[in-house]
């Protein structure tokens, strides 16, 4: 990477990326209508299969089941975007380009995850407007709770992402294997970590656990336990950079190997 890079040149390259996905969203309105009304017809499964089944355990539980399905759909969309990202450049036949911009391979990678997870907050607005619609239930919805929360949260998942994203450069199709992860985070999410503290130090846990303190019961970001809020910093963190690390190595793995614009 060129020393000459500046703080300027990652904040266009910041924006021109999230030009590029708003402009993606824009010029393919059925693929984009199509990704938010999958997210909500799944939910309207949920519930209104939940209570033609059992009404009064999906009645008593519905405000963790919105928080709960809020998260999983954030961490689908953050954790899912750098892999498909890496995938459909591979495609394109336009992966070895990254790696010659003067920004750095990882770093390009890295600001376009910020990108996929200002996305994936987008899709969880949307999709929450419309659960609290249908359901008729209120949250509690503090912005300077929720927002650093989710943030943190979400953070395991794209940890995740980066290390099916370096699996993507080395293996090219991994598509079946991240998809099935989908399922392994609905029980992550659904963890009882106030039974198994334990459980506080898997991906995903402990995010869920206190958004559900902060949405569902309205207790405030300053008055939660620091012990609580130090967990999910460091398993946010951690799985952040132990993902990262990963990412890394496969790259220099599929370099190694002769097959960074094979596909």
């Amino acid at each position: 990477m060129s020393t000459d890079v500046t703080l300027a040149d990652y904040t266009r390259f910041f924006r021109a990326s999230a030009r590029k996905t708003v402009l993606l969203l824009v010029r393919y309105p059925v693929n984009t209508l199509s990704q938010v009304g999958t997210l909500i017809l799944v939910f309207f499964v949920i519930f209104y299969g939940g209570r033609a089944v059992a009404p009064a355990a999906i009645d008593d539980s519905l405000s963790g089941i919105i928080v709960g399905y809020l998260l999983w759909s954030m961490a689908i969309a953050a954790y899912s975007g750098l892999s498909w990202a890496v995938t459909r450049e591979a495609q394109w036949g336009t992966l070895e380009q990254l790696f010659m911009s003067p920004l750095g391979f990882g770093r390009v990678m890295a600001t376009k995850t910020v990108v996929n997870v200002l996305e994936s907050f987008l899709w969880g607005a949307i999709t929450l407007a419309v659960m609290l619609v249908v359901t008729g239930r209120s949250l509690a919805l503090d912005p300077f709770t929720v927002v650093p929360l989710g943030a943190l949260a979400v953070a395991p998942a794209v940890g995740i992402g980066f290390v099916f994203g370096g699996l993507a450069i080395r293996f090219k199709r991994v598509e079946n294997a991240f998809q099935l992860l989908q399922f392994v985070f609905i029980a992550l999410i659904a963890a009882p970590v106030g039974d198994y503290p334990l459980l506080k130090w898997l991906p995903l846990a402990q995010g869920s656990h206190l958004l559900q303190r902060a949405m569902a019961d309205g207790v405030p970001l300053t008055r939660m336990p620091a012990g609580e809020l130090g967990v999910l910093v460091v398993t946010a963190v951690g799985y952040l950079a132990v993902g990262y690390a990963a990412f890394h190595y496969c790259q220099r793995w599929a370099r190694r190997a002769g097959v960074m614009g094979h596909y």
